[in-house]
């Protein structure tokens, strides 16, 4: 995969796709979190420093499915203008604003584009050719820039428009972002050199997201951590039972047969043997810590317990390398943090010894973030969706563009 810095941007309009889905205040509109933001300033600044200028595009919210009571498009609340100021100030130059993503405003904002100058187009979703893949719709986008460079690894899971049709229209133009080479190089050091001994560990409700991920690593890691609501659908399926906790009913065969493959493969797949139950899901709930196969009615697991975390931490603290995809139980709530805040803090201890450590998956960021321990684990990938279907073994659409 041709990256960044096999490039020259000098005189060239690069056309950049980043991913600046961020959160914004519902009030005010402002971005309330610039991660995604800052994660594609230094790209910017490459191409800025070779002489060259940007054309920055990215979708926000899902503005075609989320539409206002009356049915209709909420243009203000999903317009791209409000990432403006802070772009502007993280980069200290002033970003002009597209108005749009294609047409007249668009053409003439890019025409009039000098070198060392960025621009920022409207919200790519404002048009449901994007997500349809439209080839017309990418040959629109493409026609802004002279250089195609796609630095957001979080779609590169989707065959929309602007990150898999519209590198067509670049050949020998067109390369990844520092974002997405770092995303796509951390994530092959874990599939395909590992060091060993290689700990996955998985946690979330549901046993049907994670079964891909599950099947895949079931030939990579030594060990598989299970923790989260996911846990009682495995806990129920080998007879035990887990009151009003989490379960996937028609999973319960998929379940045996995984811990079956675990067992044939010489993978240690670990469960909590206890859990932080409670007797409602709210944080002012009455709690109580039992083993997880032997629930009372009527109580829910919704954290790992004391003996879990010790069985976990002393797993992740032998390992080389980590794979960290979930949390634990309900972190949200303060109550049932402490299995995910230990879990973190393993994790960030066996880095310190040397391990190396990816997390990745919306709530694992977040609880990191949450923690304060981001810049004590190896790599926080930025691309939830886009990272599992990558450990599930899956052509990425958008890597696979830029890499032909």
């Amino acid at each position: 995969m041709k990256t960044i810095d096999d490039c020259n941007f000098s005189g060239q309009k690069a056309l950049i796709r980043v991913d600046f889905n961020v959160p914004l205040d519902k009030k005010t509109l402002a971005v309330t979190d610039d991660t995604r933001i800052r994660a594609a300033i230094p790209t910017i600044k490459k191409i800025l420093g070779d002489g060259g200028a940007v054309i920055l595009m990215s979708h926000l919210g899902r503005p075609l499915k989320k539409l206002k009571e009356d049915g209709t498009v909420d243009y203000e609340k999903h317009s791209l203008k409000h990432v403006v100021k802070t772009l502007s100030s993280l980069l200290n130059t002033e970003v002009a604003f597209g108005g749009d993503c294609i047409g007249d405003a668009a053409k003439e904002a890019a025409e009039n584009l000098k070198s060392g100058g960025v621009l920022l187009l409207e919200n790519l979703r404002f048009y449901k050719e994007e997500e349809k893949g439209d080839e017309g719709f990418a040959q629109k986008l493409a026609s802004l820039g002279t250089f195609y460079v796609n630095d957001a690894f979080g779609t590169a899971h989707r065959a929309h428009a602007s990150t898999a049709v519209i590198a067509k229209f670049f050949p020998g133009k067109k390369c990844a972002g520092y974002l997405m080479r770092d995303e796509v190089a951390n994530a092959e050091r874990v599939l395909k050199n590992a060091e060993k001994p290689f700990t996955a560990i998985l946690g979330g409700a549901k046993v049907s997201d994670k079964i891909l991920l599950i099947e895949s690593l079931l030939s990579k890691a030594n060990n598989i951590i299970i923790g989260g609501g996911m846990a009682y659908t495995f806990f129920k399926a080998m007879g035990g039972t887990i009151g009003n906790s989490l379960l996937e009913d028609d999973k319960l065969d998929l379940a045996k047969s995984l811990l079956q493959k675990a067992k044939e493969n010489n993978v240690k797949l670990l469960l909590p043997v206890d859990s932080i139950v409670a007797d409602k899901f709210d944080a002012s709930a009455t709690t109580a810590e039992t083993s997880s196969g032997n629930i009372p009615e009527g109580w829910m697991g919704l954290d790992i317990g004391k003996k879990a975390i010790a069985e976990f931490s002393e797993t992740i603290l032998k390992s080389k390398t980590i794979l960290w995809n979930g949390p634990m139980g309900v972190f949200e709530m303060e109550k049932f943090q402490n299995g995910t805040l230990a879990i973190a803090n393993a994790v960030a201890e066996a880095t310190s010894k040397g391990a190396f450590s990816l997390v990745g998956g919306g709530d694992s960021v977040a609880a990191v973030n949450k923690f304060g321990l981001a810049k004590k684990v190896s790599y926080v990938s930025t691309g939830g969706g886009a990272m599992l279907e990558y450990f599930e073994g899956k052509v990425l659409p958008g890597v696979k563009a830029i890499e032909e």
